[in-house]
C-alpha cells in the first residue's frame, strides 16, 4: 500500500492541475480575446458565459497546489523557491482578475475594468508558462533544498512557453465563445479560432524539438528504441486532432472546436508526463523520494475520496443548469 499511495496521490494532484488547466484556460482565454470584441455589449456577452462558473473553475487549482504542500512537501519545498516570482504574478494577477471581473458589472468605467481584465488574464497566463517552462528546464538541488537562483526559471525557453499558453488559451476561449454564442459574435470568434490554432501548432512543433534537444534524459524518453515505439501514437493523435480542429472550424461546427481544443491539451499534458514520470521534481526527485509519510498520505486520501465525488458534481451540475447560447441582455448584470 505505501508504495502504491504516492502513485495513486500523484493521479490526484494530476488531475486538479489538468482540470484547472482545462477550466480555467478557455475562462483566461476570454480575458486574452477581450480587445477582439467589438463592444461593450459583446464583451458583456463573453464574461456571461462564464459568469456562473468562473470561479469554480479555480478550485481546482487549490485542489493541485494543497495536494502538492500536504503529500508531496519535499516537492513543494523545492518548487515553491524556485518558482517563487512567476506563482506570485500569477495569483496577483488572478485576484486583479477577479476583481476586475466584478467591478466591471457595476463600474460606470466599464473600458477601464475591461482592459484591467484583460491584463489580468494575459499576464496570469502567461506567468502560468513561466512557471512550466521553469519546471521543464529542472532546478538545481543539493540534498533536499533548492540551491539555484531567484530567476532561474526565466529564460527565452520559458517565455515561449508562456507566448505558447497565451495562443493556448486563447484557442480554448475562442472555441468556448463558437460554442456558446451565436451571430456576428459567433462569426468573429470562428475567424479567431483559426490564427491561434495556426499559433499553437507552430509552438507546438518549436517546444516539441526545443525540448529534446536541450534535455539529454527528456530526448532518451521520447527517441530511445523501444521507447520510440510506445510515444509515438502521442504526436500522431496530436495531429490528428489538429487536423479534425481545421477541419470543423472550416465546416463551422459548434461543439466540436471546443472538444478538440481540449483533446490538444490532453495531448500535451500526457507528453508533459511522458517527459518527466516518475519524477515530481525535476531532474530526478520521484514521486516516492518526495512523498509525506504513510499515515498522513492515507488519511488525507480519505477525506479526498469524500470531497472530490462533490467536487465533480458541483462542477458538472454547475455547467448543466448554465448550458445553452448566452445572449445580449442576458445573464450576469
Amino acid at each position: 500500500m505505501e508504495t502504491y499511495l504516492p502513485l495513486i496521490w500523484a493521479g490526484i494532484i494530476g488531475l486538479g492541475v489538468f482540470m484547472y488547466v482545462l477550466m480555467d484556460g478557455f475562462d483566461l482565454g476570454i480575458g486574452i480575446l477581450f480587445p477582439f470584441a467589438e463592444s461593450e455589449e459583446e464583451r458583456d456577452v463573453m464574461m456571461n458565459t462564464v459568469a456562473p462558473v468562473w470561479d469554480g473553475n479555480e478550485t481546482w487549482l487549490v485542489l493541485g497546489g494543497g495536494g502538492l504542500l500536504a503529500v508531496f512537501p519535499l516537492a513543494y519545498a523545492i518548487i515553491m523557491p524556485a518558482l517563487y516570482f512567476p506563482i506570485l504574478i500569477m495569483l496577483i494577477a488572478l485576484i486583479f482578475r477577479g476583481v476586475a471581473f466584478e467591478f466591471r458589472f457595476k463600474s460606470d468605467h466599464k473600458r477601464l475594468w475591461g482592459v484591467a481584465f484583460w491584463f489580468g488574464s494575459t499576464l496570469a497566463t502567461f506567468s502560468q508558462g513561466l512557471v512550466l517552462g521553469g519546471f521543464i528546464q529542472g532546478f538545481e538541488v543539493e540534498g533536499r533544498n533548492f540551491v539555484g537562483g531567484a530567476f532561474d526559471w526565466f529564460s527565452w525557453f520559458s517565455v515561449v512557453i508562456g507566448l505558447a499558453l497565451v495562443a493556448g488559451y486563447g484557442l480554448l476561449g475562442a472555441t468556448w465563445l463558437i460554442l456558446k454564442t451565436e451571430g456576428e459574435t459567433q462569426d468573429r470568434f470562428y475567424r479567431l479560432a483559426r490564427p491561434l490554432l495556426v499559433a499553437m501548432i507552430a509552438f507546438i512543433i518549436i517546444v516539441s524539438i526545443w525540448t529534446p534537444l536541450n534535455y539529454q534524459e527528456i530526448a532518451d524518453r521520447w527517441f530511445s528504441w523501444p521507447n520510440i515505439l510506445f510515444v509515438a501514437p502521442v504526436p500522431i493523435l496530436t495531429a490528428g486532432v489538429a487536423l479534425a480542429l481545421i477541419n470543423a472550424l472550416a465546416k463551422r461546427k459548434e461543439v466540436q472546436p471546443f472538444v478538440l481544443s481540449l483533446g490538444l491539451f490532453l495531448l500535451g499534458y500526457l507528453g508533459l508526463g511522458i517527459s518527466f514520470w516518475p519524477n515530481v521534481v525535476p531532474p530526478d526527485i520521484t514521486v516516492w523520494e518526495a512523498a509525506a509519510a504513510h499515515n498522513s498520505q492515507f488519511l488525507l486520501l480519505v477525506g479526498v475520496i469524500i470531497l472530490l465525488p462533490f467536487i465533480l458534481f458541483y462542477t458538472g451540475y454547475s455547467y448543466f443548469v448554465f448550458r445553452g447560447k448566452v445572449r445580449a441582455g442576458e445573464g450576469y448584470h
